[in-house]
């Protein structure tokens, strides 16, 4: 190990019962908004939400149609998942208000997309006419440019995470285990190894074909972390390091200011004057660069996020490799997060090299494999040193030194939770049948003909259906309604508040020193 390393091993290992009991998290969670038939919603994100800009709850992703629904900063598993059901809440009513009689919208609860209109009709996010929403609005546009706008409809759960007293040094010794580990987490949690005909519409692709326009892998987890997914050629070519803070900053900073020749070839702008794109760099902003896990800071406003990554350090870590569980009505449990925390806390509390081009190629190549075929018997994944081992005695390995980290959070917090946790992830683990991903096409199957649609369509409502008989208390909706007309105010001060003409505004936000320290 190297003494970089052994530092930061060090650190790690004089973690306390009062740091555990420190642990802060919070989610996001995407979801489309669909039509009762199981195909896009079309129509602007409702008013009544309040404004995507400036809402601390409730904004859009990609797209008009995907709805984005975060917490705050949660000591509590159980309070973090009580604010995102009570996000929930208030949004589905007012789906329900505005269908005026008719069927209501609702949230599809699968990460693959819904029935897609044709590429160039998906409504791209709207934030009002300020600068800093009309900068949002062009980055949409170049994603689409780049990648197409159906690859941005694939919805997921981001779960942030952070541990009192942790370096950057040792936040990015965690996410260097992390992206090696990870294919645990898509084995047992990947839910999505089907989708619906449409989202390949006209592109090459090795999926089967089932019933109801329905396209699969037969032993798949996450189409959404495979090549289908969040996945460009472009963004092959990075080998970004995770070995430090420098190493990553560096990286990404040649992304965000080399020129790709494909994406030049598009123009920042079209012969009209309209924007393509923010830029013609490799990556327009740093939040276009893909990945399992990122390194994060809380931004200041109009701050880029890699200058607050160089000048403060890393504050917390997003996981972005989870899919939305259609089983569970707000997309993940109080179990499956559990064993984050503690799957997390083993990737920090662990060995871990530092990371080589050769290593991280293999990651992604371990990655696609788990994604398509990740239930497949008799599976192999590469190790960093080459050689080739059972994906099953892997997880199991991987799973069996988890055992400290859930008995050193229940003695910290009470209780057997997150032995418990660890419990089930090894039942999975021994019953392929049991994840995820094989009790969706074992329902598609059962139920609805091997249709994704169908089957999704049902899930949505019943969980529609669920969220609206809770309780719901006149204070909630009060609450939901201050905050959505106050976001709606803040929005009106930030368009009135702009005094540079928006192509100034870009020149300055895009200035390579406005990302360094």
């Amino acid at each position: 190990m190297s003494e970089e390393n052994k530092r930061a091993q060090a650190a790690a290992l004089a973690v306390t019962p009062d740091d555990l009991r420190g642990i802060r998290r919070g989610i996001e969670k995407e979801s489309l908004r669909a039509r009762p038939n199981g195909t896009l919603a079309l129509t602007p994100h409702p008013a009544a939400m309040g404004s995507a800009l400036t809402h601390p709850h409730i904004t859009t992703d990609y797209s008009e149609s995907q709805v984005e629904l975060i917490t705050g900063v949660h000591s509590s598993v159980e309070a973090c998942l009580q604010e995102l059901t009570e996000v929930h809440q208030g949004v589905y009513r007012v789906l329900d208000k505005q269908s005026c009689g008719q069927e209501a919208e609702r949230l599809w609860v699968g990460s693959m997309p819904c029935g897609l209109p044709t590429d160039e009709t998906i409504p791209l996010g709207r934030y009002g006419k300020s600068n800093v929403g009309r900068s949002k609005s062009v980055y949409r546009m170049g994603l689409g440019q780049r990648y197409g706008r159906r690859m941005q409809t694939i919805s997921g759960i981001h779960y942030n995470w952070s541990l009192p007293g942790v370096s950057s040094e040792q936040y990015f010794s965690l996410i260097r285990n992390f992206r090696r580990h990870s294919f645990v987490l898509l084995y047992l949690f990947g839910a999505s190894p089907a989708l619906c005909s449409s989202f390949v519409e006209g592109r090459r692709h090795e999926l089967k074909a089932l019933g109801g326009h329905t396209l699969y892998m037969p032993y798949g987890t996450s189409l959404r972390m495979g090549r289908l997914g969040y996945q460009s050629d472009a963004q092959s070519s990075l080998a970004v390091s995770y070995n430090c803070l420098e190493s990553y900053a560096d990286s990404l900073h040649e992304a965000l200011t080399r020129p790709y020749p494909a994406y030049e070839a598009i123009g920042v702008r079209n012969p009209g004057g309209d924007y393509n794109q923010l830029s013609t760099s490799l990556l327009q902003i740093e939040n276009e660069f893909y990945g399992t896990i990122r390194p994060k800071r809380v931004i200041q406003a109009g701050e880029r996020p890699l200058h607050a990554l160089r000048e403060r350090g890393v504050e917390y870590v997003e996981v972005r490799c989870m899919d939305l569980d259609p089983f569970v009505p707000v997309g993940i449990n109080a179990q499956t997060i559990r064993f984050l925390d503690l799957f997390l806390l083993h990737c920090l509390l662990t060995d871990s090299p530092p990371d080589t081009p050769a290593e991280i190629a293999t990651l992604a190549e371990n990655q696609h494999l788990v994604a398509a075929r990740g239930r497949e018997p008799g599976l192999k994944l590469t190790r960093a040193d080459g050689s080739q081992t059972l994906l099953s005695d892997w997880a199991a390995e991987l799973l069996a030194q988890c055992a400290p980290m859930a008995r050193m959070l229940d003695e910290a917090q009470g209780g057997t939770a997150h032995a418990e946790a660890l419990a089930a992830a090894k039942a999975t683990l021994a019953d392929p049948h049991s994840t995820p991903s094989a009790r969706v096409l074992r329902a598609m199957a059962q139920d609805f003909d091997d249709s994704y649609i169908d089957f999704l369509r049902q899930q949505s409502e019943q969980t529609r259906k669920t969220l609206m008989d809770l309780p719901y208390s006149e204070a909630q909706a009060q609450r939901f309604k201050v905050q959505a007309e106050a976001s709606l105010v803040e929005q009106a001060r930030i368009e009135a508040a702009d005094t540079l003409p928006f192509d100034e505004y870009l020149r300055q936000y895009l200035s390579p020193a406005r990302m360094e320290v």
